[in-house]
């Protein structure tokens, strides 16, 4: 790991009170946190319900931080361009259940955003090589999505390893983001694994004090 590397941190809205939610906005600014994350569940493609592009809309005026926005779900060609209105930043689909990914991949380019693509812990990082050198981020779930608080499966790390080869290897320039069961105790291993961006919800607001889990995180005290 480069000790002099600067870690991006993303915490998640989807641990935080949503009827506070001006407040849980303005903790993730306040505590130097890079990115507000959004996880957008259908109940289908994972086993739980969360919001909708108004949910972003909304978040949108709180911030001037990037919105990245993981797209947990079915089919999500047909409302991206929702979620691109509503001012994500960024937008991470899932390659899983998605035939025509090259396809998605373009349309989240001409709408303007950041393109993310996403894999579950059982995928493999070889179904994603021919896209990677379409995507500005790739996101690996070390934790099998739908809920948060869940505990890190450490194999998983091995794919951040793989993928950070990879674009060493052939020039490649996307973000490693990893999600699920970050936390003090994990956080040393993520990092060391090749990671850019540490996405962190019931770490972050579960913590007496938000931010210095953000200082923890990007290695600043010295961990």
């Amino acid at each position: 790991m480069d000790a002099a590397k600067n870690f991006l941190v993303a915490a998640s809205i989807l641990s935080a009170d949503f009827s506070r939610i001006a407040e849980a906005v303005n903790l993730v600014e306040s505590s130097r946190a890079d990115w507000v994350h959004l996880d957008v569940m259908d109940g289908s493609f994972v086993p739980n319900l969360t919001f909708g592009p108004k949910m972003v809309s909304d978040v949108r005026p709180l911030t001037r931080l990037p919105l990245d926005v993981h797209l947990m779900i079915d089919k999500p060609e047909r409302i991206i361009p929702e979620f691109a209105k509503a001012g994500a930043d960024h937008i991470i689909f899932h390659l899983e259940g998605n035939v025509h990914v090259n396809r998605i991949i373009h349309q989240i380019r001409e709408l303007g955003p950041r393109v993310g693509i996403s894999i579950v812990p059982s995928s493999p990082v070889g179904l994603l090589s021919e896209v990677l050198g379409l995507v500005d981020i790739v996101l690996i779930m070390t934790v099998n999505p739908g809920f948060g608080g869940q505990e890190i499966i450490p194999e998983c790390l091995e794919k951040v390893r793989a993928l950070d080869q990879l674009r060493r290897e052939r020039g490649y320039r996307y973000l490693i983001s990893v999600d699920g069961g970050i936390n003090r105790s994990t956080v040393g291993a993520v990092r060391a694994a090749g990671t850019d961006v540490l996405i962190t919800g019931s770490s972050f607001f579960q913590a007496a004090n938000p931010a210095e889990e953000v200082r923890v995180f990007k290695g600043s005290d010295g961990g």
